[in-house]
């Protein structure tokens, strides 16, 4: 057909990267090329917390079904910018991610002039592992029997009502900007160096009232020291049905403050392994023995794949932005 050898050389070559491109095409697809080696999955929180406990049920899970070694690489401290900056080194093909936690991703963006990363550019979106709403808590003998009273104390008295929070920028504090911001009403923060600490504080009435997950208030709430006054989310928890939800409420309809965790790689990661990645880890947060462990931790499913989660994640990063530009809170 070509009597030029030159052009002949050239179209076959050409054949020849054409099929060699679409024969790459079907590991990714079919899923049968991932994992072929160890998977590390950085994390931003210390051993021994809740994130990584939960982590690492599901890493187990992992292992067994994939027949690679799944380890966790605590990298904690630093805003989560230790842990971001460990990733950055990794090869984008799904062997090395990232857990996170909605404030990386939601609301570093607007308490941060300057960050060290760009959630858009430099994370794709993974797997959500869990949601936990929070708990609005208040010491065993605290006056305060509703939200409502809360938020009727301080519009009474403007800066006396105090809530403490476990850092500046943490859920519990921004979380209380947003009752703030949504009521009209002006409080003053009392940030802590700890959980411990906080809690504690809320049970001696240091402090007025804090915002609390299961894992975190539940024990002291168990000994009695501390009583849930209503969740911030739009339906009761599972693990704590007599605890009112916000919502049950008209006047604090609609205020819901919550944090997850959620699996994310480098960018350029194929979507296709990010996929498979995010199936193989639904399988194992819907087995029983997983959703019982998680329901003690006082988590629930966020079910969203690598699409829906970078939607939510736009959604809820745009939701920050008015509270936080607000209270005018920058951490740098």
């Amino acid at each position: 057909m070509f009597t030029n050898p030159i052009k002949r050389r050239a179209l076959l070559g050409a054949c020849a990267a054409v099929c060699a491109a679409l024969a790459a095409l079907p590991s990714y697809a079919q899923g049968p090329g991932f994992p072929t080696k160890t998977v590390r999955v950085i994390t931003a929180f210390p051993a021994g917390s809740g994130p990584d406990a939960a982590l690492r049920v599901v890493a187990e899970r992992l292992s067994r079904k994939w027949g690679q070694p799944v380890i966790v690489d605590n990298r904690p401290g630093g805003n989560g910018f230790i842990a971001i900056n460990a990733l950055k080194q990794a090869t984008a093909d799904g062997h090395e991610l990232i857990q996170l936690d909605s404030n990386h991703l939601t609301t570093h963006p607007h308490t941060f002039s300057k960050l060290p990363y760009d959630p858009q550019k430099d994370l794709e979106p993974v797997r959500p592992l869990f949601r936990n709403h929070f708990f609005v808590v208040v010491a065993a003998d605290s006056p305060f029997k509703s939200v409502d009273d809360i938020v009727a104390a301080a519009r009474s008295n403007p800066m006396k009502v105090t809530y403490g929070s476990w850092f500046n920028g943490s859920p519990g504090h921004l979380g209380a900007l947003r009752l703030e911001q949504m009521k009209g009403i002006a409080m003053t923060h009392v940030p802590f160096k700890d959980m411990n600490q906080l809690y504690t504080a809320v049970a001696t009435r240091e402090v007025d009232w804090a915002l609390g997950s299961a894992a975190s208030a539940g024990p002291l709430e168990k000994a009695g020291k501390l009583r849930f006054l209503a969740i911030a989310g739009p339906s009761r928890s599972n693990a704590y049905p007599q605890v009112p939800s916000v919502d049950d409420r008209p006047g604090t309809k609609g205020y819901e403050v919550s944090a997850w965790t959620g699996l994310f790689a480098p960018k350029g990661t194929p979507k296709a392994v990010r996929e498979k990645i995010s199936a193989d880890v639904l399988e194992a947060l819907r087995l029983p023995d997983v959703v019982e462990r998680y329901r003690g931790f006082g988590y629930e499913l966020f079910d969203a794949g690598p699409d829906a989660y970078a939607e939510a994640i736009r959604r809820e990063t745009a939701s920050w932005a008015d509270v936080i530009r607000a209270a005018k809170l920058k951490l740098d």
